[in-house]
């Protein structure tokens, strides 16, 4: 645990899952730099490359987890060095010394480097450094993608519960034609599905780099097989397949393309928009008492006003999705900014604005999964709102109804409109009720459908399909139901989903 005295992310301390900080975590990366120091060793010996024993390879599989004493030693010798990569190399070399000579450099023998005048292969190469962060751009995102699918899942079942609780449906703000709140939810669950759906092809799109070289050329591996491309082809591919990828780059620099890095973030920082929109909209609706955040049983909404119950959730969401969808910028710029084969000012950026993504995405999967495992409806209150403001809306209806019993269409309009601005004055200058409907039940004029009245104001009658569409969406063979069906078993038990199968 760190010292109360540094500074800790609000992501690491309060805000995302073990998993997510362990992918991210020093450990991981290390030890994943020295998995794939095994994987090159281990593909170059099954291809015939002298000088690799059997010793080496077992010292380094059983040295793979960095240990905690060799944090310090490595600290020691980036400090002497200025070099991440080759203080590993030393700190590995140590824990596996029959590995020494083969670590980073090829996978051969000293007197065959330099029999080659090869002193240092793969020093400038970011096979370590970029194959490791690919890696935990595919961990990551098979992290988040069944989390995002489970929040869909109990959005769809909120959705079909409200199917037809109608409510006030508002443009620019202001009232307008009545919706319902399953009918709204699809709305939020429409944008999260694009959200799953850009994530994934990120995900799908994800290549390995490969072992390619200082400048990506694979001049140094072509060395070390005597000029054999077909091996050296091969190493790339048995290397690939031990990290686990289905593909490898054919292309790259020094690096692997930092637009790989730009489009996993786009994928992510729309989501955060997303996820601001939705809790900026729970938000309204917890302002006007119609639907609430979770609120627990001794939560305390304020220090000083006891009676507050602040929707500090769908607050945090708002806060962190802003910040997500910010994060794209860093690596955009990233991107732009690379000079030919690759330049270092893209080092200090992604240490931490890749990690930072992805936190932040987990912070918000957590939280829009808490948030609607218990949203909370009051009906009462939506169907006073609606009370308030259905009788401006049924006028039309009402005017229609008096033309079908044969009174004149502009005489009616005309009285209506004349009991409508008396009505909407006395809300607006004295803060009444709405009380259009006691006017027109006062009026003579208005006799001929004064019995239909209940009717005509039937809130089911102003929103349309909306249940309907609510049923085609979420139900059998819907747009929810084919985009979940891969992750069904996920959803039901937690875990993992191969996108590839």
């Amino acid at each position: 645990m760190a010292s109360n005295n540094e500074y800790q992310t609000p992501f690491n301390s309060r805000y995302c899952t073990e998993e997510m900080k362990q992918l991210f975590s020093p450990r991981n990366r290390f030890s994943t730099w020295r998995r794939l120091w095994l994987w090159l060793a281990e593909a170059e010996k099954e291809l015939g490359l002298a000088g690799i024993s059997d010793q080496a390879l077992a010292e380094m599989q059983s040295h793979i987890i960095i240990r905690d004493e060799e944090f310090a030693l490595i600290e020691v010798e980036e400090k002497r060095r200025r070099h991440d990569v080759m203080a590993h190399v030393h700190g590995f070399g140590l824990a596996a010394p029959s590995a020494a000579g083969i670590i980073h450099l090829g996978a051969t023998s000293w007197s065959a480097l330099h029999s080659m005048n090869i002193e240092r292969i793969l020093t400038k190469d970011s096979y370590v450094t970029d194959n490791a962060d690919l890696i935990f751009l595919r961990d990551g995102l098979d992290l988040l993608l069944p989390k995002l699918a489970t929040v869909i899942k109990k959005l769809s079942d909120f959705a079909r519960k409200y199917r037809d609780q109608a409510c006030l449906g508002y443009t620019h703000g202001q009232p307008a034609a009545l919706t319902t709140v399953g009918k709204r939810t699809c709305l939020w669950i429409q944008d999260l599905l694009m959200d799953l759906r850009n994530i994934e092809r990120s995900r799908l799109d994800l290549r390995f780099r490969g072992v390619k070289g200082a400048t990506g050329t694979q001049g140094t591996f072509l060395s070390l097989f005597r000029g054999d491309h077909s091996k050296v082809e091969e190493l790339d591919e048995l290397v690939t397949k031990k990290a686990g990828f289905e593909s490898v780059f054919t292309i790259s620099s020094q690096t692997y393309s930092r637009k790989i890095d730009l489009d996993v973030c786009n994928s992510l920082g729309s989501f955060g928009a997303t996820c601001e929109r939705i809790f900026t909209d729970i938000r309204h609706s917890a302002m006007m008492k119609e639907i609430e955040e979770p609120f627990e049983t001794d939560q305390i909404g304020s220090s000083a006003m006891a009676f507050k119950r602040n929707p500090m959730r769908s607050e945090r969401g708002c806060a962190l999705g802003r910040k997500l969808q910010n994060l794209p910028m860093d690596a955009m710029a990233t991107y732009a900014h690379q000079w030919f084969e690759r330049t270092l000012d893209d080092s200090a950026i992604r240490r931490i604005s890749i990690p930072e993504s992805f936190l932040c995405a987990d912070a918000l999967m957590l939280l829009l999964d808490n948030v609607m495992s218990g949203l909370v409806v009051y009906p009462a209150v939506i169907d006073r709102r609606i009370a308030q403001e259905l009788p401006f809306m049924a006028t039309e209806n009402i005017i229609m109804a008096l033309s079908e019993v044969g009174v004149s269409r502009q005489e009616a309009h005309e009285e209506i409109r004349v009991l409508s601005h008396q009505a909407a004055a006395a809300v607006k200058m004295e803060g009444k009720d709405n009380d259009l409907l006691d006017r027109i039940r006062k009026q003579e004029f208005f006799k001929p459908i004064i019995g239909q009245l209940d009717q005509l104001l039937e809130p089911k009658s102003f929103y349309g399909r909306a249940p309907q569409q609510v049923d085609k969406f979420t139900g059998p063979g819907g747009e929810v139901e084919s985009a979940l069906a891969k992750y069904e078993d996920v959803i039901r038990k937690g875990g993992r989903v191969d996108l590839n199968v």
